[in-house]
């Protein structure tokens, strides 16, 4: 019985994943050293996900802009009744 061959990894490292628009371009790697490289910069980054990623542990902070309220619990409703 013969051993089988493994798939190179070249082929599927080399595809492109599908992004956001605003992100076209983008591209990330780690480095030899633990180093994240990027070719965007990091506040445009930041900015592109605080516009569009609900943080759970913000969604109830008043004094950030565009913070969503949290839809209330349905445990808290049914005590009500």
């Amino acid at each position: 019985m013969m051993a089988k061959k493994r798939e190179k990894k070249d082929a599927k490292s080399k595809a492109k994943p599908k992004v956001n628009e605003e992100l076209e371009g983008f591209d990330i790697e780690i480095d030899t050293f633990g180093e994240i490289k990027t070719n965007f910069d990091i506040d445009k980054i930041n900015e592109f996900l605080n516009r569009t990623v609900d943080d759970k542990k913000l969604r109830d902070r008043k004094d950030l802009p565009g913070t969503k309220k949290s839809p209330p619990d349905k445990e808290d409703s049914n005590k009500k009744k």
